[in-house]
Formats: C-alpha cells, sequence, structure tokens
C-alpha cells in the first residue's frame, strides 16, 4: 500500500497486508508531537532513540536532516532540531531484499531452473526488458531463498524515546 497507519510498532514481516509483510525497500514513518513539558531547556542535550531497527533509518525532524543510522545505537542528537510543540519526526526505514524474494517464491516460477535453483537459460521476457508474466517483483539467477524461509524482521520497532542529559562544565584547579 502507497499510506498506512501502524497503530503500534510491529516488523512488517508481521502484518496482515502481503504487501507490506514481503516488502524491500524504503517506507517513511512520520509523528507529529510536542516536547515534554520542561525537556527544551539550557545546558542540556536530547537524544531520539530508535529502540530497534531492522535494518538502517534516516532521521529528519522538522526538517532538519539528522543523519543515517545503520547499527545499533540508534540514537541520534536532537538538541538543535526540538522544538516545544508541533515536531514532525520522519524515519525513512531501509530494510534488505530477502522477504520480497522469499514472497515471490508463492508466486509461479517464471524462468527454466535447474532443481538446484541455479538458472538453465536467461528467460526471454528479461531479455527483451519486460516485468515477469508471472507478477514475481525479483529477479535473481539462482534462487536463494524458499517460500516457506523464515522472513527477516522488517521496520522500525521501537520503542522510540526523547532523552536528556545535563551539560556540567568541569573546572580544573
Amino acid at each position: 500500500p502507497n499510506w498506512l497507519t501502524f497503530p503500534k510498532l510491529i516488523s512488517w514481516a508481521d502484518h496482515d497486508d502481503k504487501g507490506v509483510k514481503y516488502f524491500s525497500g524504503t517506507a517513511t514513518y512520520t509523528k507529529t508531537f510536542a516536547a515534554p513539558r520542561g525537556l527544551v531547556g539550557r545546558n542540556q542535550r536530547l537524544y531520539l532513540d530508535l529502540g530497534k531497527v531492522a535494518v538502517m533509518a534516516e532521521v529528519r525532524l522538522n526538517g532538519e536532516g539528522l543523519g543515517t543510522l545503520w547499527k545499533a545505537p540508534f540514537r541520534v542528537e536532537i538538541t538543535r532540531a526540538l522544538k516545544p510543540k508541533n515536531n514532525v519526526l520522519e524515519v525513512r526505514v531501509i530494510n534488505l531484499w530477502v522477504n520480497r524474494q522469499i514472497g515471490d517464491e508463492l508466486l509461479p516460477e517464471d524462468s527454466d531452473r535447474n532443481p538446484n535453483g541455479t538458472l538453465k537459460e536467461w528467460p526471454q521476457w528479461l531479455e527483451q526488458g519486460k516485468p515477469s508474466p508471472t507478477g514475481r517483483h525479483t529477479f535473481s539467477s539462482w534462487r536463494l531463498w524458499k517460500s516457506d524461509s523464515p522472513l527477516q524482521e522488517s521496520g522500525l520497532l521501537g520503542p522510540v524515546t526523547i532523552s536528556a542529559a545535563r551539560r556540567i562544565a568541569i573546572r580544573s584547579r
């Protein structure tokens, strides 16, 4: 689907909609929120922690790019970007190709294969630059996954939190 509401953060692989369950690519999470009272202040740094992400995330707050996170901890400083009200958080999450390939294995075969999954010859539809006649989204010369292979966790899994750290000056004698 082009647009979807998640009442809570779950892995795309656990979603009932096959378009979500087998999706591979980039999806954007958007949330508008007010900062908790007293959080925006002097002498403290503020951090957004995305919790668990599968696999990478690009973070924007109020239109300001705050970076791409590709490993734990999925945390970024938001001190300058956070406002008391009407904050718009955008998290673009990118997952792996695996789930789409597994989903495609539920569809009829679209090329001549050896028993081990290797390609016998390039399919005519591919050589002509046409889409798969069976509706598959992916193509590989070697079938790496089966229809019953376990799906990989994907998406923003959270919990998403904001934390504050006080800035303290240490004076030397």
